[in-house]
């Protein structure tokens, strides 16, 4: 069954902070502790911050700790110094969740992170600055900037037309196509992007996914 748009509506109702800023990756074939490992994360950061109110950190940390946790850092206004991340198992992959990140839209990490598997993230953040990827053994095979499907780029940026196609993306829209259009409902964008994951890996992921796993929380350094 094809995804689309549609099938992602609740994501803007059940989570709005989250919709608002947000990566989320998802890689084949890797544990929690391997995703740890490949981005040199460190959990002892998470258990020295919340060890001492937080139950279960920082493995199977519920998704409102993990929310709760990424907004409370040591730094200015909870920020913290690294990507701050949780991680869970989902079926054959591993879904890494970042409220207000950025690193799945790094190709730093995300080619490393890709070797010997494959990847797919989708990045949204407070000014609108939006990325998807799609890498393949540390090779990015399609990266663009939703909406602007037209503009996409990458060893294969033609190998996913149809998925995009069916998820809702307008492959004709794009900065060089001189074709600028913006889909009046801001939830429908993001939920194309969320139906072209599903298309791409087979993971649906549903807000009782989200809100029932539990998250092994890390921070991995930053790359600057």
């Amino acid at each position: 069954m094809i995804a689309t748009a549609a099938d992602y509506d609740w994501f803007y109702d059940r989570f709005p902070s989250l919709w608002e800023a947000y990566c989320l990756t998802l890689v084949e074939s890797l544990r929690p502790e391997d995703v740890v490992t490949r981005l040199g994360a460190r959990a002892e950061d998470v258990v020295a911050r919340f060890g001492d109110w937080m139950d279960n950190v920082p493995s199977d940390m519920s998704f409102d700790d993990l929310n709760s946790a990424a907004y409370s850092g040591p730094g200015p206004y909870g920020t913290w110094t690294g990507h701050f991340f949780g991680t869970a198992s989902v079926e054959d992959w591993c879904l890494i969740v970042e409220p207000n990140g950025f690193m799945g839209s790094l190709s730093e990490i995300i080619k490393p992170l890709s070797a010997g598997t494959r990847l797919v993230s989708h990045f949204s953040n407070v000014n609108a600055v939006k990325r998807f990827y799609w890498a393949e053994d540390g090779e990015i095979q399609l990266g663009f900037e939703p909406p602007f499907a037209a503009d996409r780029y990458g060893s294969d940026p033609d190998g996913a037309v149809e998925a995009m196609r069916r998820a809702g993306l307008d492959l004709e829209c794009g900065v060089r196509s001189g074709r600028i259009f913006f889909p009046e409902d801001a939830a429908t964008r993001t939920g194309a992007v969320f139906a072209l994951a599903e298309n791409l890996t087979g993971i649906k992921l549903t807000a009782q996914l989200l809100e029932e796993s539990t998250y092994l929380c890390a921070v991995a350094p930053s790359t600057n």
